[in-house]
C-alpha cells in the first residue's frame, strides 16, 4: 500500500513538474534590455500555444527584403488581450520593437510593442 501511494505521488510530480521546468529562458535566446526596431509587411501570423509568432518582411539595406520573425506571448495570454488571428494580416504594414536575438544577425525579436500605423492601431506589452 505504501509503495503503490510513493509511486502514485511520484507520478503526479512528474506529470505536473516536467512543464513546469521546461519553459526555456527568454534571456537565453534574446538580449534583454537592448531594443530593435524593423520595419515591413506582414507575411503571417501564428497565433498559438506555448508563443505566438509574426513574420515581417522587412526590406534591407541592399533592397533585398528578408523575413524576420516576431515571437509573441501565448494564445491564451493574447486572447485575454482581445488580439485575434484577425487582428494582424499578411499585408499588414508594421512597426515592431523588441529584444534583438543573442545570436548575431539572426533575423529574430521578442516582441515589446507593435503599430500599424495605417489606422493607429497598438499594442505594447510584455511577452511570456
Amino acid at each position: 500500500m505504501r509503495q503503490q501511494l510513493v509511486t502514485s505521488i511520484a507520478a503526479i510530480f512528474g506529470v505536473v513538474g516536467v512543464p513546469a521546468f521546461s519553459h526555456h529562458s527568454f534571456v537565453a535566446a534574446y538580449l534583454e534590455g537592448e531594443e530593435s526596431t524593423i520595419e515591413g509587411e506582414v507575411s503571417r501570423f501564428l497565433l498559438r500555444n506555448p508563443h505566438s509568432f509574426l513574420f515581417v518582411s522587412v526590406e534591407g539595406d541592399t533592397g533585398q527584403a528578408q523575413e524576420w520573425i516576431v515571437e509573441w506571448a501565448s494564445r491564451n495570454q493574447l486572447d485575454g488581450q482581445n488580439i485575434t488571428s484577425d487582428t494582424v494580416r499578411p499585408g499588414d504594414h508594421v512597426v515592431v520593437t523588441g529584444d534583438p536575438s543573442r545570436m548575431p544577425g539572426e533575423p529574430r525579436l521578442l516582441i515589446r510593442t507593435i503599430q500599424r500605423p495605417s489606422d493607429g492601431w497598438s499594442w505594447g506589452g510584455e511577452a511570456d
